[in-house]
Parts: C-alpha cells; sequence; structure tokens
C-alpha cells in the first residue's frame, strides 16, 4: 500500500481548524477568516466587524 502525505490524509470538517484555539467546531470560513464563532466573538470588533 503506498504512502499518503499526512497534508492528504485527512479531509473535510477535521481539517479545517480555528486559528486562534485550534478546534474543529462551528469555524468560519466565509472571508477566509477560519476563526471559531466563540474566538470570533472574543476578537471580532478588533479585527473590523462592527456588532449590530
Amino acid at each position: 500500500m503506498a504512502k499518503v502525505p499526512p497534508e492528504e490524509k485527512y479531509k473535510g470538517k477535521g481539517k479545517r481548524k480555528c486559528r486562534i484555539c485550534g478546534t474543529a467546531k462551528a469555524v468560519i470560513r466565509k472571508y477566509d477568516l477560519y476563526i471559531c464563532r466563540r474566538c470570533f466573538r472574543e476578537v471580532g470588533e478588533s479585527i473590523g466587524f462592527r456588532q449590530y
């Protein structure tokens, strides 16, 4: 059996992780943020988003 490189081994939701905390749950990918919703609530205003 051929060896598969680690970057190609895992695909899907588990591969997308939060840049801040590293969790793979509830990741916001819009605008290439890749931040989970919990971290987004903490840093959203500092990165230029306005909370309505």
